[in-house]
């Protein structure tokens, strides 16, 4: 596994997110050392079966090093790229608030360096993978997010899939690559009894389940996805985020997610649940 992304992307928390893993984790090494370290982890005896390599930006000719030495790293071994990426405003004040020097920043221009980077890194971007967008996750919820797509049993088959419950209010998670809209459906919200729980909640799921449309929608989404799987099995898809939003993150989404998984689930994908929005305030509009 290689992981690399823009700085102050989360980087560091992935790396410890795969060695809870079981990762071994390599950060900071030279591009030039990526072929020797290849050639001792396939030495007979040695007892490492799953290595994530962490590229980070340096500046000069690092990009250039790094692009030929994964180029080499092709030839020899499988690898999958993870590339983490974050929104300029909230790049910039993760650096504010930790008041660290972005690597390529000159004269302490933070937005100049992000955007030198985005450039330099447009590469490696291209032929990841996996991108995560890590804008609105926690440290937490990165680590769900690695969790979910790197546990060995994700590994090992051939798609791993998270499913991730929004709220459109608070944007679209950008990383998706299924987006299904929920807003049809009546929201609990609206009814006093109901507003201060939770889709995880039965009184919830018992109203959003009740209704003809989620019933609709939830057979519609498995015939959807029984076409779908087979063909991203077919293509060499290793990874799938679907996301299902609501107004607010916190009632309908929140229940049908958790259905969707179900059925994901049912066909034999790896599958984990995400709530984003569930524990912010329920206001609705």
């Amino acid at each position: 596994m290689v992981i690399s992304g823009l700085s102050g992307a989360g980087r560091s928390e992935a790396a410890k997110a795969f060695e809870d893993e079981g990762w071994f984790v390599i950060d900071n090494l030279p591009p030039q050392l990526i072929e020797k370290m290849l050639a001792l982890t396939l030495s007979p005896g040695n007892l490492i079966q799953r290595i994530a390599l962490v590229i980070d930006a340096r500046g000069g000719t690092f990009f250039e090093e790094a692009d030929k030495a994964l180029e080499a790293l092709g030839d020899q071994v499988s690898y999958s790229l993870v590339f983490l990426e974050a929104s300029d405003e909230v790049l910039v004040r993760r650096f504010d608030a930790t008041r660290r020097r972005h690597p390529l920043a000159t004269d302490d221009n933070v937005h100049e360096g992000i955007s030198r980077e985005r450039t330099l890194m447009q590469a490696f971007r291209d032929r990841a993978d996996l991108i995560i967008d890590t804008t609105q996750l926690s440290s937490r919820d990165l680590r769900m997010r690695i969790g979910a797509f790197f546990t060995a049993e994700a590994v090992a088959d051939t798609l791993a899939t998270t499913v991730i419950s929004f709220g459109f209010k608070y944007g679209i998670p950008v990383d998706a690559d299924i987006v299904l809209d929920v807003r049809f459906l009546p929201n609990p919200h609206w009814d006093e009894k109901l507003r201060a729980f939770s889709g995880l909640d039965e009184e919830i799921k018992d109203f959003v389940l009740g209704q003809g449309a989620a019933k609709a929608f939830i057979a519609s989404t498995d015939s959807l996805f029984n076409v779908l799987i087979p063909g991203y099995r077919n293509e060499g898809r290793h990874y799938l985020t679907v996301a299902i939003g609501c107004t607010g993150g916190r009632h309908r989404s929140v229940v049908l997610a958790e259905e969707v998984a179900r059925s994901l689930a049912g066909l034999g994908v790896p599958t984990k649940v995400m709530h984003r929005d569930v524990e912010r305030s329920p206001v609705a509009r």
